[in-house]
C-alpha cells in the first residue's frame, strides 16, 4: 500500500453500492483496520457506530439510495490514528444547513442525531460538499497512549 504525504497508509479505497448492505461491509472493513492499529474494544465500538452513522446518512439522504449512485469508503493508517472518509453522490449540503437535533423542536424527531453522535464519538470531523456532487464526511480517531 502506498503512503500519502503526511506518511498514512491507504489500506481501504472501496465504491460501495447505495444500498443498507453496504453500512455493514463498510463498518467490517473499518474495523478491520482499527483492530490492526490497536484500539480496544471500547473504542473499535465507537469507530463502528460513527462509520456506521456516516454509511447511513450517504446511502439514504446522499445518494437517496439511488442504484446509479456510490458511496466511496477510504481508510488511511498510521501507527497512532486512523483517518475515515465517507464521500456520496448526492447533491451535497453544509454543516450549518442542518437543524440542530437537541433544539426543542427537533429534540423528538426520529431522525437528525447521526452527525451529533459522529462528532461525539470521533476526535475530528469534517463535513464538506465534494467537486461536481456530494459531500465527504472524514473522521479522525486517535489511538490514546499507553499508559
Amino acid at each position: 500500500m502506498a503512503k500519502n504525504q503526511t506518511g498514512e497508509t491507504v489500506q481501504v479505497d472501496e465504491s460501495l453500492e447505495s444500498a443498507l448492505e453496504s453500512v455493514d461491509a463498510a463498518e467490517a472493513s473499518v474495523l478491520g483496520v482499527a483492530e490492526a492499529v490497536g484500539f480496544p474494544e471500547d473504542e473499535l465500538h465507537r469507530i463502528g457506530m460513527a462509520v456506521r452513522e456516516a454509511m447511513v446518512n450517504a446511502v439514504v439522504h446522499g445518494n437517496r439510495y439511488s442504484a446509479r449512485k456510490k458511496v466511496r469508503l477510504k481508510v488511511l493508517q498510521a501507527p497512532d490514528h486512523i483517518v475515515i472518509s465517507v464521500a456520496d453522490e448526492g447533491e451535497g449540503f453544509e454543516m450549518h444547513t442542518v437543524p440542530d437535533p437537541l433544539s426543542e423542536e427537533n429534540i423528538l424527531r426520529h431522525s437528525g442525531r447521526g452527525l451529533l453522535l459522529i462528532q461525539a464519538f470521533m476526535d475530528e470531523v469534517s463535513v464538506a460538499k465534494t467537486e461536481g456532487a456530494g459531500t465527504e464526511i472524514k473522521m479522525v480517531k486517535r489511538l490514546a497512549p499507553a499508559g
